[in-house]
């Protein structure tokens, strides 16, 4: 269970995208990495240990440098379906926080939950701002549900309104301004310097391990910490190749589309990928013999909704890694990328499970199939299946975990050479 127990660290610490980067970040410093600047390209392609953060939320970590070889490339995401802090308002009896929901969220999951706030403050300097990270890591709101004395049709299908039935409640009248002093106190600055911020609300309950036998895991976000920490794991495990650069690509804004500076359809993996290669010749070599997973998280089959799900391809908790496939290219796997995989996971020791949606629903596009329309290298579609996908508490399995470990940590270790039609996967 030690990598299950290491996953509920990396979710408590990882409130937000802000604190997930930050926490990747802590963990390859401590690995000996170094951290470049995308605005001096010149170190990136000497074959050190090296990462480069952009806008505090998206990052992007490499080592090992092949004159022959591509890239082994894992790519997943930091942020989740939460709600965005706007203001504080009072009223005669209490104060509420003003909020915009993020991504697609499953709305009365949120409610009656212990929740906190954390994100990133905009601070005035002597000569300038600078940014710093806050958390205010304490079960400090909630957004309580109406009685059902007073909703009595709550049961029959209730729409929750954002604006007036999700915002959520921080304590009496009297509390007005007091949320905003204690980010500042816990960023050690001044409320007055504070000029903006990035402030989520999430869940602050901490991961746990359920199921009569131990097999199953509770926790938030999960989606898609989950495949960030079993991509983090497994590229700090893998011995340095002298036949290709291991690539770890974690985007921000996969839930609002990727669309973004720092998201998955951005030029961050481009420009990085160029700067490793170091000229173009070589760039374009190094794509054609590169590999890359997309990494985020699958619907396992409901046990009390299986007609949801197409009659063959779907997925169970604790089976195995899950491929995706998609005719219409929302999942970018094809035959020769699952082919690919196929070989990593039996050398890995790991079972992997089919995943298609039902032919009359429409599942959302990938990080595979954003980031190839920048950067086209041969990619594959995975995921750890899980229950409840942007709920506020989310459900896997721990044994999925370790074998998304186990298959990441062997296509680090690998390579591939291609010849035409054919395909060599070097260990």
């Amino acid at each position: 269970m030690s990598y299950v127990n290491g996953l509920f660290s990396f979710i408590k610490n990882s409130p937000t995208a802000y604190h997930a980067v930050d926490t990747i970040k802590k963990e390859l410093l401590s690995a000996g990495f170094t951290e470049l600047r995308e605005s001096d390209p010149s170190s990136f392609s000497d074959g050190g240990k090296h990462f480069v953060i952009r806008s505090g939320s998206s990052i992007i970590a490499f080592k090992g440098k092949s004159t022959d070889g591509g890239f082994m490339i894992t790519a997943s995401h930091s942020d989740s379906p939460c709600f965005k802090l706007k203001d504080e308002l009072s009223g005669a009896s209490y104060t509420r926080l003003a909020t915009e929901k993020y991504g697609g969220m499953i709305h009365y999951t949120w409610l009656d939950r212990p929740l906190s706030v954390a994100g990133r403050i905009v601070v005035k300097t002597a000569d300038g701002i600078k940014t710093a990270l806050v958390n205010i890591d304490k079960a400090a709101l909630t957004i309580p549900s109406v009685a059902i004395h007073l909703n009595r049709g709550v049961n029959d299908g209730y729409k929750f309104n954002p604006a007036t039935d999700l915002l959520p409640l921080v304590g009496g009248a009297d509390s007005k301004g007091t949320l905003m002093q204690v980010i500042a106190d816990r960023a050690g600055v001044s409320k007055e310097d504070i000029i903006s911020h990035d402030l989520f609300v999430y869940n602050a309950e901490e991961g746990r391990i359920i199921g009569i036998n131990d097999e199953l895991i509770l926790a938030p976000r999960i989606d898609d910490l989950g495949c960030v920490y079993a991509s983090l794991r497994a590229f700090l495990n893998a011995p340095v190749s002298d036949n290709s650069v291991a690539v770890l690509a974690v985007f921000d804004n996969e839930e609002v589309g990727s669309e973004t500076k720092q998201g998955a359809a951005s030029t961050f993996l481009d420009m990085t990928l160029r700067a490793i290669s170091g000229d173009d010749k070589k760039h374009s070599a190094a794509l054609y013999h590169s590999f890359m997973v997309s990494a985020d998280n699958a619907h396992a089959v409901h046990p009390n909704h299986p007609e949801l799900y197409d009659g063959t391809n779907y997925a169970i908790l604790g089976k195995g890694i899950v491929v995706k496939y998609n005719a219409n290219q929302r999942y970018t796997t094809d035959a020769v990328s699952n082919a690919t995989l196929s070989v990593l996971a039996d050398r890995a020791g790991v079972k992997l499970q089919r995943f298609s949606n039902r032919a009359d629903m429409v599942g959302g596009s990938t990080l595979g199939s954003i980031s190839n329309t920048r950067v086209s290298v041969s990619t594959v579609d995975i995921g750890l299946p899980q229950l409840a996908m942007h709920s506020a508490c989310e459900t896997a399995a721990a044994s999925d975990i370790t074998d998304m470990i186990r298959l990441l940590t062997e296509l680090y270790a690998s390579s591939i050479s291609k010849n035409g039609d054919n395909i060599k996967i070097n260990k």
